[in-house]
């Protein structure tokens, strides 16, 4: 969807480059990683997306790290910064709740990205619904009830060797994470 921005051209590309460095102790290595993006690569074969991996780590900095790696695309000759919900949040280790709101990280994005040269695209908020993947928003107005697998949940079921829902992931990318996790 983030092609079909109306502030992208028709001739853009998108540049998926995530980071593959080290991790939280409870999350997927970097190196096991970067084999799932391989085979997602394969899986979405597309002439419009290259891609490139970042040896870095995340900082769990929300805002502030949605400005650094905004200007790390830049480095990359991107124009444009694709800007997840909760990009880079992190919950308060006293009362365990968010410590950046769920938008913060976009909103500073668009606010600072003008400066910087770049555009900001906001990735939308995507559920899984009975009818495929909508937008929240468009789940809401439908009546629709996500259904929602956290990533937490996801490694349990995946270390538990248990059925990970097809909606969820890739089949290749969960045998990729089950030889290596």
């Amino acid at each position: 969807r983030a092609l079909d921005a109306p502030n992208v051209g028709k001739d853009g590309v998108v540049l998926v480059h995530p980071t593959c460095g080290p991790t939280q102790k409870d999350d997927i290595p970097g190196d096991v990683r970067y084999k799932t993006y391989e085979v997602l690569k394969e899986e979405t074969k597309d002439p419009r997306v290259k891609w490139a991996y970042m040896p870095y780590s995340m900082h769990m900095a929300g805002p502030r790290e949605a400005i650094q790696h905004m200007l790390l695309r830049k480095n990359y000759g991107c124009t444009h910064f694709i800007i997840g919900r909760d990009m880079a949040g992190s919950k308060s280790s006293i009362t365990g709740e968010d410590y950046y709101g769920a938008y913060d990280a976009q909103e500073t994005a668009a606010k600072y990205g003008p400066e910087m040269g770049m555009k900001t695209v906001p990735s939308l908020n995507l559920v899984y619904t009975e009818e495929g993947y909508l937008t929240a928003d468009e789940a809401k107005e439908k009546n629709l009830k996500p259904v929602k697998l956290s990533g937490t949940e996801f490694r349990r079921r995946l270390r538990a060797g248990e059925e990970i829902p097809e909606w969820f992931a890739f089949k290749s990318v969960v045998n990729v994470l089950r030889q290596h996790v």
